[in-house]
């Protein structure tokens, strides 16, 4: 065997292992979404007692067209007022985004705290900062797009009744999906991961990682293991990877709910994964360790930090099958090495499909029709992890790259939010 095909074999046998790990995973959370009953998770909540001190943190820069939509969507939360409190730290704006956070603490001093910071140093600096100011039992993180569900403290409630929880990732939705093919194809995306696969992860108590929004973590474990690593573009998975090595437990919730904006244009998408992306394999790195350890969520948790390095190695492989297809090749493991990788990735869309279809209330078979858009969204996230990586060997400069938001929304749950933010925003 000669020095590509023994290349080719590598990379073949290092995707098919990530298929073989992952494809279960995402088989057990569409069939929990199947037999999951939200009637039993509303009844549940009720039966929650000595309810937890919250604190919401709310990082903002340059949000003026969303802050108020986010504020008023908390200020609606179905919780006790005397056990909740909202902290915004509003860092270095250069849009009114300051003014309209000023209006609704001076409009709420007992439940508002507004903090300004004259020198952005990027997302995770504003949750330090934020945290360290904060009061409760149990801090939650909204970013200033969101508009979280009305019920979404009380139900987390239920899951902080067991000692062993850490902290509770919440499921996101896109509030912008139908505004155009790419939100759309993102908030598929988001389905398959939140609803399907980490559902999945749950259900085997595997690692769950935090996203970076509609997040709650107990603020004495947050203490314990150092906050948000300011150095680091990937935050909230870093310090995932962290509370897991220290053998803290997170719980995805599916009934906890945030609708948030997805980026409308492929400039603002493309920045914004190469971001995360990098972010993940820099973690990777550092917590290549997990590798050696003989302990199941450690081990997934680094499965699933390797996740982008796969996607590239899914490129190639790729790649090297589209070349073996147009110029066949006299070596036969390549030709069945091809023909593998084309049976896995019928299989992986097949997966998908079937996630697609249960995405939605009630159930849709035309979801179906996207899997062909799906596979070329995939293709993309493929190029953009090479380059993320090509960064990581080059050594480029880390860059936190805001996410610009429009405060566009074409469902139905933000749209009594979106007239009083415009108006606030006018004043």
């Amino acid at each position: 065997m000669d020095l590509i095909s023994s290349l080719s074999f590598g990379l073949f046998i290092l995707l098919y292992l990530w298929v073989a790990y992952n494809i279960p995973i995402l088989a057990i959370g569409v069939r929990r979404v199947l037999l999951s009953r939200p009637e039993t998770e509303r009844a549940e909540v009720k039966k929650s007692f000595n309810l937890p001190t919250m604190s919401i943190v709310v990082p903002a820069r340059d949000e003026e067209r969303v802050i108020g939509r986010l504020l008023d969507a908390l200020l609606r939360l179905d919780y006790p007022p005397e056990r909740k409190e909202i902290i915004i730290v509003e860092d270095d704006s250069n849009d009114k985004t300051p003014e309209i956070c000023m209006t609704y603490a001076q409009q709420h001093p007992r439940l508002i705290k507004f903090y300004h910071r004259d020198v952005s140093k990027g997302k995770p600096s504003a949750l330090n900062f934020g945290f360290r100011h904060a009061g409760g039992d149990v801090v939650a993180v909204f970013d200033a797009d969101n508009v979280p569900e009305p019920d979404v403290l009380m139900k987390a409630t239920r899951y902080f009744e067991d000692p062993s929880v850490a902290a509770v990732q919440g499921a996101t939705a896109a509030l912008n999906a139908d505004e155009s093919m790419l939100t759309k194809l993102i908030s598929y995306e988001e389905a398959v991961w939140l609803r399907n696969y980490l559902q999945g992860k749950d259900a085997l108590n595997l690692f769950v990682p935090l996203t970076g929004s509609c997040q709650f973590i107990r603020k004495n474990v947050a203490e314990e293991v150092g906050l948000w690593d300011e150095n680091c573009l990937a935050e909230d998975l870093e310090m995932s990877a962290r509370m897991t090595e220290m053998g803290y437990s997170t719980k995805f919730a599916s009934n906890l709910v945030s609708w948030q904006e997805a980026p409308s244009k492929l400039s603002r998408l493309i920045m914004q994964r190469v971001r995360w992306y990098r972010g993940y394999m820099e973690v990777a790195i550092k917590y290549g360790r997990f590798l050696k350890r003989l302990e199941k969520k450690a081990f997934d948790a680094e499965i699933t930090l390797l996740g982008p390095y796969v996607l590239t190695v899914f490129l190639l492989s790729h790649a090297i099958s589209l070349y073996v297809f147009m110029f066949p090749s006299p070596d036969p493991f390549l030709s069945i090495m091809s023909r593998i990788t084309l049976a896995l990735t019928i299989l992986t869309l097949l997966t998908v499909g079937i996630a697609l279809i249960h995405a939605t209330r009630p159930m849709r078979f035309r979801n179906i029709l996207w899997l062909p858009f799906i596979y070329a969204y995939l293709s993309l996230q493929c190029v953009l992890t090479a380059y993320a990586f090509l960064q990581i060997v080059f050594r480029r400069p880390r860059s936190w790259v805001k996410t610009e938001k429009t405060g566009i929304s074409t469902t139905l749950v933000s749209q009594k939010f979106r007239h009083s933010n415009r108006q606030t925003v006018a004043a």
